[in-house]
């Protein structure tokens, strides 16, 4: 495989090679994938529509719920496919593609979590500066800021792993094209490539995750602080959740990416569908619908469709 890049291909060696476990895993994860984007899709409609939650918590909170359907889509469908196909074969260009996007939407996933974070931490220990700091054009800025610097970081990532000479093996062991499967197949030195990536990784993973454990720690202070025990028990309610994605996310991100590349095992592929496919999935739960606020505009929105209903069945008595 070298020369023409147009013609190399790859085969993806997908979850798993044994037959009988492929439609149980396709159905479980149909059923994941549909799940987030019902999930996700609804939080971006329940902010959009009720003006109580138009606020910088559940603007940043949108913008991760259209991120995860994007982030979950790339993978998901793919995965999906290879697992009821016995032709597992992608292209240079759709594998090249389907990366970027993936380090695009990972990496504004990284940035959201920690305006998220800072955004929580602003709320609790300066409330009365809250509107000041955390304005709407600030709010702009900080989500702009972070799809500009998410394209720049994958498109570096790109280069470093698509740009050697591939001549060798073409099967990825993975499900998806990542950094490390795809770079075993790099028979050029990538010893160069390697450490931009670790570079980049360890400012917009490492720098983010410092960013939400400074804040947290800020508010884990002010919170003990408080003479309420209702406003001490809301407070760390709100934030053991928000830790709670943030550890699932982070976590893995760091065991894939902030290794050597001798150490990766087989629980690559364990650790990549907790980030890639499970924490899109459950970021509608931990973040929303445990939040009073959502819960009220859920019960207004049920509602407002049962009186429509209702309305409708009378119409139709009446004609």
């Amino acid at each position: 495989m070298g020369g023409n890049r147009t013609q190399i291909k790859f085969i993806l060696l997908g979850i798993t090679d044994r037959p009988s476990a492929q439609t149980p895993l396709f159905v479980f994860f149909l059923l994941i994938y549909i799940v987030t984007l019902v999930g996700n899709a609804g939080i971006i409609t329940l902010v959009l529509v009720f003006p109580s939650l138009h606020t910088p918590m559940y603007f940043f909170l949108t913008h991760l719920a259209f991120t995860d359907i994007c982030y979950s889509t790339v993978i998901s469908p793919r995965m999906l496919a290879d697992l009821l196909s016995e032709d597992k074969t992608i292209s240079f260009s759709e594998c090249m593609m389907q990366f970027l996007t993936f380090a695009i939407f990972a990496t504004i996933e990284c940035h959201l979590q920690a305006m998220m974070a800072y955004d929580r931490h602003v709320a609790i220990c300066q409330p009365l500066l809250y509107v000041t700091i955390i304005s709407s054009h600030v709010c702009w800025q900080l989500v702009a800021s972070s799809y500009l610097i998410a394209f720049l970081s994958a498109t570096i990532y790109t280069w470093c792993v698509f740009g050697g000479s591939f001549c060798g093996p073409n099967h990825i062991n993975h499900f998806f094209c990542d950094v490390v499967p795809v770079l075993k197949l790099v028979c050029s030195d990538t010893h160069s490539s390697e450490m931009v990536i670790f570079a980049f990784v360890t400012i917009n993973v490492v720098g983010t995750s410092v960013v939400i454990l400074l804040s947290y720690i800020s508010v884990l202070c002010t919170v003990l602080r408080m003479c309420s025990a209702q406003s001490r028990t809301r407070a760390f309610h709100t934030c053991a959740s928000h830790l709670m994605a943030v550890s699932l996310y982070f976590g893995t991100a760091f065991f894939m990416y902030l290794q050597p590349p001798s150490s990766h095992r087989s629980l690559d592929k364990v650790a990549s569908i907790i980030y890639t496919v499970v924490t899109p999935m459950l970021n509608p739960f931990i973040y929303s619908l445990r939040n009073k606020e959502v819960k009220g505009a859920l019960v207004e929105c049920g509602r407002r469709f049962f009186n429509h209903w209702q309305h409708r069945r009378v119409l139709s008595f009446r004609t």
